[in-house]
């Protein structure tokens, strides 16, 4: 099954122009090598309601099933990508990040600093990813396994989870 999916860069530097955008571009690559077809990409600023404005679009009027970001999940006063995601979510789906970071951690003390979320919005499937290329890659790299179930079931597609068998 072929998923649609938007790759959306959060970063002050990449959106003025000042900075190449490596992450999305790597973030792209991995999806692309295993079956996804990124329909859009885009570069915002570190600016939470531009952020969530992009998802909303992403989510409401490209309705891609994979919405992922990159940037703006660290500590610093900027990063506001998981507060402009977490506003525009309909339910969150926590595992998703708790098992990047657990993946993340085998690598590098540094990932229990990550502050990324991952939730739905409507029918879109969205998760925060750390702005460096090698840390965004290694991260979504941990969860694709497991993202194809993830989004039949979302859209409708497969799954039995939640059927009642009567004997």
């Amino acid at each position: 099954m072929s998923y649609q999916a938007m790759v959306l860069t959060v970063s002050d530097q990449g959106s003025a122009g000042l900075r190449p955008d490596t992450a999305g571009p790597a973030v792209v690559k991995l999806l692309e090598e295993h079956g996804y077809q990124v329909f859009h990409t885009a570069i915002v600023p570190d600016e939470q309601e531009l952020i969530a404005k992009a998802l909303v679009d992403g989510c409401d009027n490209c309705k891609v099933d994979l919405l992922v970001t990159t940037g703006g999940t660290g500590l610093s006063l900027r990063d506001v990508t998981p507060e402009a995601t977490l506003a525009v979510l309909d339910r969150e789906v926590p595992g998703i990040p708790e098992a990047m970071r657990y993946a993340s951690l085998q690598i590098t003390p540094r990932a229990c600093l990550s502050r990324g979320v991952a939730g739905i919005r409507g029918t879109t499937l969205i998760i925060n990813l750390p702005g460096s290329p090698k840390a965004a890659v290694e991260n979504l790299a941990a969860v694709l396994p497991a993202l194809g179930h993830g989004l039949d079931v979302l859209q409708g597609r497969g799954g039995n989870c939640g059927e009642v068998q009567h004997g």
